[in-house]
């Protein structure tokens, strides 16, 4: 079974190898690495998970290398209708992500090419991102380091400078990221809200988690909000200026999930206007922001440059999954987790 691996700027070919090679030890594996700088490579990501995966042109060293490949592995490389063509051998694509926006699902589907998502990868270092975003805007961390560096010093802030326990955090989504999320915020004492429809009870209970009734119970009654809830069909600009309304004046709120189930231009208002205390956020409509972007001037947002899931632990644990689904393959001749398992028969 021939193996050929996509990596990139944020997972190494390498990576992705060496985790395959410890479990098919003596399987063929190809290596062909995305050129290009690791910004280029994100921006082609934004735009896919926007336009799909054939807004970006395979790279000319995949193309090359496809030919003859029976399992292909990749992180952020697209996999769109130029590729798929020069694949004929292909019966599996296993991508080191939870979205598939770079992969053609329905042509894949349509060959009988299984398409492996992994999940809660990055969950643990998303959760921890959001700690560090609530704590910097809530405490204003980072206006302090900025007027510290600029020869200042700095006492007074917008927003309340509140403490994290006894405070009420309220999470729009309920998974991977949630269930580290909350574990990590034990130590706080807080009380932890989520409105997810989709969570099992038994998944809150065991997390101290207990459900809001509804996103505007949510809304109303936390201190601070968190998305974790994925972007789909359903939750398309699903928070706007009606839900934000709802908060309290004084509530934070953090995206490190997808800036698209927000309506940021409402999100944006509320915030210029002194609606609620501030905001942390790391995933904008348009990345990186322009030098002349209005949230760059906000002097109530915390900004990071869509880094929640890039840490060295989570890049090798994304290999890792990737490589427990080839070896599954190897083994079955199928993947159970495929997003196409139903359609191909793997179930």
């Amino acid at each position: 079974m021939k193996v050929l691996i996509a990596g990139d700027r944020f997972i190494p070919g390498g990576t992705f190898a060496e985790e395959i090679e410890a479990r098919l030890p003596g399987s063929p594996v190809t290596v062909a690495d995305w050129a290009g700088a690791k910004a280029d490579q994100h921006e082609a990501q934004q735009l896919m998970e926007v336009r799909g995966a054939a807004a970006v042109p395979a790279p000319p060293e995949l193309l090359a290398a496809v030919p003859g490949a029976e399992v292909l592995c990749v992180h952020f490389a697209p996999v769109g209708p130029d590729l798929l063509a020069a694949a004929q051998d292909l019966r599996l694509i296993a991508v080191a992500r939870t979205g598939l926006e770079n992969v053609d699902l329905d042509a894949a589907g349509a060959r009988g090419i299984g398409v492996v998502p992994v999940f809660g990868r990055n969950a643990s270092a998303v959760a921890e991102l959001q700690i560090g975003l609530i704590l910097s805007e809530s405490r204003d961390i980072a206006r302090a380091d900025a007027s510290v560096k600029n020869g200042g010093w700095r006492k007074e802030f917008p927003g309340r400078r509140v403490e994290l326990g006894g405070s009420t955090v309220g999470m729009i989504g309920f998974g991977h990221v949630g269930r580290h999320f909350a574990r990590k915020l034990g130590g706080f004492g807080c009380t932890l809200l989520a409105y997810d429809p989709y969570a099992p009870d038994q998944a809150l209970a065991e997390s101290g988690v207990r459900r809001a009734t509804s996103l505007d119970d949510l809304l109303l009654g936390a201190d601070f909000v968190v998305v974790q809830a994925r972007h789909n069909k359903e939750t398309d600009r699903f928070i706007g200026a009606r839900e934000l309304a709802l908060l309290k004046p004084g509530a934070y709120f953090v995206n490190v999930a997808r800036s698209r189930v927000v309506d940021t231009a409402a999100l944006y208002d509320a915030l210029a206007g002194g609606r609620i205390a501030g905001a942390g956020l790391d995933v904008f409509d348009e990345e990186p922001l322009p030098a002349d972007s209005p949230w760059r001037r906000l002097d109530n947002v915390t900004l990071t440059t869509h880094f929640g899931g890039d840490t060295e632990q989570t890049n090798r644990t994304s290999a890792a999954l990737v490589a427990e689904a080839v070896a599954e393959f190897a083994e079955t001749g199928r993947v159970r987790g495929a997003a196409n398992a139903d359609l191909l028969g793997w179930r």
